[in-house]
């Protein structure tokens, strides 16, 4: 056991015992144990792409759509890396420790992620049971709004040279005009992303906080930081309005409202500790 968070990691099981209902919110830090970049800072982002670091693009200026206007094969070597790398990853064990969590619970349980990748539904996780605020890259949409609904990347295959992450042709194309298709993902000043799958989602998470105990809550935070704070943001007005209570689990910004949990934590190293102290009982 870590043995200087030692307290805080028995409040935080004995709220996991008690609970009637688990809400599990997670950013970018709940991928890196299962080896996916986290694009930390501009550093961080250039280590995972050299390429990008000679050009002097950060992470906010690729994750742009404009690129899917001005050089195709450019903005979908960016993506379709992602998408190789996220479709060859595999969930690391704290993703199969929080979803027995949240079906052991009378409430069950439900994810709010910002990330785009996919690995809480590879974990088994109910697809009806996951709200992706950012949307997803398995899912594309047409980049001239032709009409055409959102539609799986299943088949979509992108080849991507490693050394220019330009991607080759052909690229993935919108099955209902045949024009350019890009990821069904929020971009940064992105006014043409269809949001329409994330708010069905949306609308399921708000749906079942209406169902359970909310006074029995408990929402369990892993890896999502002050960079982008949607999660921090939602997991906190959740808390703050149910009277559940927030475990926060987050390596270096594990800062909390009072009366709540923070622990400062890689996101397995935690999960497998409280998941230890609950065995035990």
């Amino acid at each position: 056991m870590s043995r200087s968070f030692q307290p805080e990691l028995s409040r935080a099981a004995e709220a996991l015992r008690r609970a009637d209902a688990l809400l599990i919110g997670a950013g970018a830090g709940m991928g890196v144990d299962s080896g996916l970049p986290d694009f930390r800072g501009t550093q961080g982002f250039w280590r995972a792409y050299p390429p990008y670091a000679k050009l002097g693009l950060d992470f906010a200026s690729m994750a742009n759509p404009s690129w899917f206007h001005s050089d195709p094969p450019f903005a979908w070597g960016f993506y379709g890396h992602r998408m190789n790398l996220y479709r060859a990853a595999v969930p690391h064990e704290g993703f199969a420790i929080l979803r027995r969590w949240g079906d052991s619970k009378n409430g069950g349980g439900f994810v709010v992620t910002s990330n785009i990748d996919g690995q809480f539904q590879r974990a088994g996780f109910d697809p009806d049971r996951v709200a992706e605020i950012h949307g997803s890259i398995h899912w594309l949409q047409c980049l001239r709004s032709c009409g055409a609904r959102i539609f799986p990347a299943d088949s979509c295959s992108v080849t991507v040279d490693e050394e220019t992450f330009r991607a080759s042709e052909p690229l993935p194309d919108c099955p209902g005009c045949g024009g350019l298709a890009r990821p069904n993902v929020l971009m940064f000043g992105d006014m043409d992303w269809l949001g329409a799958r994330s708010d069905t989602q949306h609308d399921r998470l708000i749906a079942w906080l209406g169902s359970i105990d909310v006074s029995r809550l408990v929402v369990v935070e892993c890896g999502a930081g002050l960079g982008v704070p949607s999660i921090r943001r939602f997991c906190e007005q959740t808390v703050r309005a149910s009277g559940g209570l927030l475990i926060r689990i987050n390596v270096r910004e594990p800062q909390v409202p009072s009366g709540h949990i923070g622990l400062p934590m890689g996101a397995l190293d935690a999960l497998r500790e409280l998941d230890a102290m609950l065995s035990a009982d």
